[in-house]
């Protein structure tokens, strides 16, 4: 009613009090103005009363309608509180939830049931079907099906979990896996029998047969085939397999090895109707009268060749069944190998392990075939044979050095340091003789002196120490590099306990005045120009050859004679140097010593050399070897900037080992690597 709104907001105290200041606290009203006020609010009110009646009988229509809408709503809200309380009265009179639960549950009750019978059902047709399988089984097996028959039982294993029994489980499962059970016996029963009919050894003709159509009982004209892949179907090709690889083992592998001299295997084929239907390998004596077998040539060639029969004739050439034979005699093989040869053929004397290098390449040939016919795994971590060869050689270095050990201490501990009686008195003759005028135990205390030249009285015990040294670096000479190796760390172990034992030995004596003493103080310049001799001794080859050349041959030709002889040696020495790895500091400044200490010595043969024959090319382009090991850090580093060393044959990775062995690190070394990689040669 906006006419309404703008009545009411027409009144306003302050108009209706013109001339009075309402905001002043000072001036209150007084009863004048409060009087006039009230009138003039009444008229106010009245004029109101008279616009809201005038109103009402203006929109009387409408008012009433919005009263009878009102009346209306009441009307039908006490209808609904009507119903609902119909509703509530009948709801406490007969509970309906309870109802409801009850159908519900027995609908569940129902449900349940119904699965229960459906899987009773699934439960009676699966154990039906298996039976059915299993009956199906055993018919396919008694008429030769023996494919299908593997396949179906690999099948029902799967379908009964075998193996996998879990416990609730229905008593009818049980009873079907007893009924396979008897099946799998059944089916590797026969397989096993054909497997016997198959492989067959004569004795009396030394013939091995491996026949490819097979007939057991009832059941004929099986190929050999068949029954294999039933085998690895069912997983039983090892236990199938097992009574063959002993008769073969037995009757052809073991004469292979322990008659290998006249050992001789002859394939032959028995073909109908074109096709094979036997394989054959007759044993034979050789007539020829073949040496001893000391390589193993004949025992690897003999088992090599039944093996190759066996994985072509037998196995028909499948990996998995080639594989499965060799997992099951490869070991027995191995070890019949190793008990009848290889144990036999270890040397005892170092001058033939160069032999025994033969047996072990042989060895290591032969299990290299057996791998690649897949006999033996790529991967068998065995290596039997090639191991035990190995370390056949192994065992005697260290047999060899234990025993040089203990033969050293026993010439120190039984050594008395005494002079033997009637030496001095022979002295004369010794002077004007020498060594070699003197007898055989007098020769073992009189030695001359390498570099000096002397002659001076030693110990048995040193005279013999170095004959036991100097036969044992002879053995390094004709060894390979582990037994070698091992050969050496003897000779200079056994240097080493004199330091260790003797002194230990005469402490008692050495305090006084005695020959004990005397003999120690020879013993030590004896064995340290001894010893000083060992570092020079590629020097004093040379320095041989230099003395017999140089007088002889014309000056060209015993300057290129020579310069060819050094340059195979510093070659030598340089590609040994280039294998030399993680060295320390104080290594490389020992090492250096020895280069500097080799090239003083060879100097008087050097300068032969140089003086020889001046029209030829100079020693740097004849010996360029000899250029790297004598020259330093800076110039090895300019040289190959040049392209010098390139056109010497020597690589990039050669020069850069060569620094590393020979110069310590230091910011110079990093420096010089740096440049060797930027150049492009």
């Amino acid at each position: 009613m906006p006419e309404i709104d703008a009545l009411f907001e027409s009144i306003n105290v302050r108009d209706l009090l013109a001339g009075h200041d309402l905001n002043d606290p000072t001036t209150p009203l007084s009863a004048p103005d409060l009087r006039l006020l009230i009138n003039r609010l009444e008229s106010h009110s009245l004029r109101i009363k008279s616009k809201v009646q005038s109103y009402l009988v203006a929109h009387h229509s409408e008012f009433s309608d919005l009263f009878s809408t009102c009346q209306d709503a009441v009307s039908r809200t006490r209808l609904i509180s009507d119903d609902v309380s119909d509703v509530v009265e009948l709801i406490s009179d007969r509970p309906v939830d309870v109802e409801i639960r009850k159908v519900v549950d027995e609908i569940t009750e129902k449900t349940k049931e119904v699965r229960l019978k459906r899987e009773s059902l699934e439960l009676v047709s699966a154990i039906v079907g298996i039976c059915e399988a299993v009956e199906e089984t055993k018919v396919a097996l008694r008429g030769g099906r023996f494919r299908f028959a593997a396949e179906r039982v690999r099948e029902l294993k799967g379908v009964l979990r075998v193996g996998e029994e879990e416990e609730g489980e229905p008593v009818a499962y049980a009873l079907l896996r007893k009924d396979w059970s008897d099946c799998f016996d059944e089916i590797q029963e026969v397989l096993a029998r054909f497997m016997g009919s198959a492989v067959r050894f004569e004795l009396d003709s030394s013939k091995l047969r491996i026949s490819y159509q097979l007939s057991v009982g009832e059941i004929t004209g099986i190929a050999l085939t068949t029954v294999l892949e039933a085998m690895e179907v069912i997983g039983m090709l090892d236990y199938g397999l097992a009574k063959a690889a002993d008769l073969i083992f037995k009757h052809v592998i073991t004469p292979a090895v322990t008659h290998a001299s006249t050992f001789n295997a002859v394939e032959y084929s028995c073909k109908t109707s074109g096709d094979i239907t036997e394989q054959t390998l007759k044993i034979e004596q050789s007539s020829d009268h073949k040496t001893e077998d000391v390589d193993g040539e004949a025992i690897y060639s003999g088992i090599l060749k039944v093996v190759k029969f066996i994985c072509s004739s037998l196995c028909f050439g499948n990996v998995t069944w080639i594989h499965s034979f060799g997992r099951f005699t490869w070991p027995r093989i191995s070890e019949l190998i190793i008990s009848k040869f290889l144990s036999k053929v270890v040397p005892e004397d170092a001058s033939k392990l160069a032999d025994f290098q033969k047996v072990i390449e042989r060895t290591f040939q032969f299990e290299t075939a057996l791998k690649e016919l897949s006999f033996i795994s790529p991967s068998d971590s065995e290596g039997r044979l090639s191991k035990y060869a190995e370390n056949v050689e192994v065992h005697f270095a260290s047999r060899k050095k234990i025993e040089i050990l203990a033969k050293a201490r026993s010439l120190m501990l039984q050594c008395n340091f005494t002079i033997p009686k009637g030496l001095a008195m022979r002295n004369a003759s010794f002077e004007s003789g020498g060594v070699e005028s003197l007898d055989e135990d007098s020769s073992k205390h009189m030695v001359r002196l390498l570099f000096s030249s002397e002659v001076c009285m030693v110990s048995e015990a040193a005279y013999q120490l170095m004959h036991l040294v100097h036969k044992t670096l002879e053995d390094v000479c004709v060894s390979s590099a582990r037994v070698a190796s091992e050969f050496y760390h003897a000779a200079r172990d056994s240097i080493l306990l004199y330091e260790a034992v003797v002194p230990v030995k005469l402490e008692k004596q050495l305090n006084g005045i005695n020959q004990a003493a005397v003999l120690l103080h020879n013993d030590c310049l004896y064995l340290f120009e001894e010893i000083l001799g060992l570092a020079f001794e590629v020097v004093f080859s040379l320095e041989k050859v230099h003395m017999i050349w140089e007088p002889v041959l014309r000056p060209k030709t015993y300057k290129l004679s020579m310069c060819l002889v050094l340059e195979s040696v510093f070659r030598r020495i340089t590609r040994d140097i280039l294998l030399l790895d993680d060295m320390a500091a104080d290594e490389t400044f020992q090492l250096q010593r020895l280069i500097h200490l080799m090239f003083e010595n060879l100097s008087s043969l050097l300068g032969s050399l140089k003086s020889a024959d001046e029209t030829s090319r100079p020693l740097d382009d004849l010996i360029p070897s000899l250029q790297l090991l004598d020259m330093p850090l800076k110039s090895v580093t300019s040289a190959w900037e040049s392209g010098e060393l390139f056109s010497c044959n020597f690589t990039r990775t050669e020069v850069q080992d060569f620094i590393k062995a020979i110069f310590a690190d230091s910011p110079l070394r990093k420096e010089c690597l740096w440049r060797i990689e930027d150049v492009v040669n």
